[in-house]
């Protein structure tokens, strides 16, 4: 984790808006939050019913993320159980339960289990934290078995408050946060993520998105799947469908950028990784972008520079800026660079013969836009080598280790400041659809700063998203008292045209604009009011 970090802190400081000299601290350890999920054990009798354990995990972890806990992926879990010599559907023991969250540094591992009986599910729940090596007590909900996400998403709740008993998102908030996607289009993802053959996963995620066209989970997951069988445009075509807000946009970029670099479609390539590199720039990415950048024949030194920087002990990150420099005719940079990447890997004959050229003073040039990777006769051509794999782990660690810092700055600032900046990140999150995220940002802005009348108003409309109609026009009215504010105002006029009270929505509108006249959310309320009959005061 730490190399990662490392690596993100040396490129930041090369991003616009980042001077060379900012000062970083290390990074913050991870504060006894990592969490690992383990499939729950299906003690229904049914095995047709076998997909609901594997589907905890992915709720929980969902859920968890949100609530601030970095939480381990279904690849590492996998790895785990790999590396201990077990079967994937292996159901541990205590005792190999404790190897497998050693082996992934996991501070809580979530063990459970479910039984189905007339068509209602029982689930338990017990956290174990490692350290102590202490079991919590039984954690448990039931319902209707079609009210699955209600269930999970409940135990999610539960077992944020049992690891963190400060924790004060509200139930209804998680309750809220799996809403639009089909049940059968969640067992469908699941059983594709799950399947054993490339056939049947594409099969199922498809099957997924037949009923739930926007569902991102599965968009992803599909997208690799083709981009593994090398439908290349395909695969890019499912993962554009992801929204750029969704937090898996940087992942399903990185393989458009992949997908579209194998076509030969280099500024499109280029696009999608500078995308994932403009939020979070670790080398491979950077790196990526470099070598898209340099098969349309531009210069990419800069970008090849920042990658071998940040990560020094990457042999084709020196090989890769040796070869941009060469193309510069720098010979002197490229020996030094092709020299450090024989050291990092004596074996490397590209890397050999790269050095001869450079010895004999060859002069190499920009790579036509129609180049391929191949070279076009049998003379050693040297080209950019490209990165295709992604770290998904590495990259949520990143961001993770980002909101860490930003936290341990925010706590040194006056509380009104950190109150703003607190709101401004808790607007950002529900612009995104990150309700629970921006719930924890709002009561972290009226912890620091109680008569904040935007953050009671924010918290209102987060109230209102999750459902919660009365605590919502509390939050608004208490806001209202602190200080008229347009966004509280808003929230009690939708909800009285919920109401169906016209004539309270309306005024409440008027409000608004007579606090802010240009406002296109309460214009556009009062024209829907207008066009329901309903006069404004």
């Amino acid at each position: 984790m730490k190399k990662q970090w490392s690596a993100l802190v040396l490129l930041l400081c090369t991003l616009p808006g980042h001077s060379q000299s900012t000062s970083f601290a290390e990074p913050p350890e991870t504060g006894g939050r990592v969490v690992l999920v383990l499939p729950f054990d299906n003690r229904s009798g049914q095995t047709n019913l076998a997909w609901v354990g594997d589907s905890f995990p992915d709720t929980l972890n969902q859920r968890l993320t949100s609530a601030g806990f970095l939480t381990i992926t279904r690849d590492d879990r996998q790895y785990a159980l790999d590396h201990l010599g077990l079967p994937v559907d292996f159901r541990p023991s205590r005792a190999t339960t404790i190897r497998i969250a050693q082996t992934l540094d996991a501070d809580f591992v979530i063990v459970g289990s479910y039984t189905v009986e007339g068509g209602r599910i029982a689930v338990q729940a017990q956290v174990l934290e490692v350290n102590k090596l202490h079991l919590s007590e039984p954690l448990v909900d039931s319902s209707e078995l079609t009210r699955l996400f209600d269930v999970e998403n409940a135990i999610a709740w539960k077992v944020a408050k049992q690891i963190d008993p400060h924790f004060n998102v509200a139930q209804q908030t998680f309750l809220a946060a799996s809403g639009g996607v089909k049940l059968s289009a969640f067992e469908n993802y699941i059983r594709g993520t799950d399947a054993t053959t490339s056939q049947e996963r594409i099969k199922r995620l498809q099957m997924a998105l037949q009923d739930t066209p926007d569902y991102p989970a599965a968009l992803l997951a599909l997208g690799k799947a083709q981009y593994a069988q090398r439908e290349y445009d395909q695969a890019a075509a499912t993962l554009a469908r992801i929204s750029h807000t969704d937090r898996r946009a940087l992942e399903a970029n990185f393989y458009i950028g992949l997908a579209r670099f194998n076509t030969a479609k280099y500024a499109e390539a280029e696009s999608a990784f500078a995308f994932v590199a403009s939020r979070l720039p670790l080398p491979e990415v950077v790196n990526n972008q470099a070598v898209a950048s340099s098969r349309q024949g531009r210069d990419a030194v800069p970008l090849f520079q920042r990658a071998s920087t940040a990560d020094p002990n990457d042999g084709d990150y020196h090989y890769n800026l040796a070869v941009a420099l060469l193309r510069r005719g720098d010979f002197a940079g490229a020996q030094r660079e092709v020299d450090l990447a024989l050291r990092l890997r004596p074996s490397d004959t590209e890397a050999g013969e790269l050095k001869t050229a450079i010895n004999a003073g060859r002069h190499i040039t920009p790579i036509a836009k129609t180049a391929t990777n191949s070279p076009s006769s049998s003379d050693f051509e040297p080209v950019e080598r490209i990165r295709r794999t992604y770290s998904e782990a590495s990259f949520r660690q990143a961001a993770f280790q980002l909101d860490q810092m930003r936290a341990t700055r925010m706590a040194t600032l006056p509380p009104a400041e950190q109150a703003t900046q607190y709101t401004q990140l808790a607007h950002e999150y529900l612009a995104q659809g990150l309700v629970p995220e921006a719930e924890q940002e709002f009561h972290a802005a009226i912890a620091a700063n109680p008569s904040s009348a935007e953050a009671h108003a924010g918290l209102a409309q987060v109230r209102e998203r999750s459902g919660s109609a009365a605590d919502a026009r509390a939050e608004a009215q208490f806001s209202l008292n602190l200080h008229p504010n347009v966004a509280a105002y808003l929230v009690l006029a939708r909800l009285d045209l919920q109401a169906n009270e016209m004539a309270s929505s309306a005024a409440n509108v008027s409000k608004a604009l007579q606090l802010e006249p240009k406002d296109t959310a309460a214009l556009g309320m009062r024209q829907a009011l207008q066009a329901r009959g309903q006069s404004m005061p």
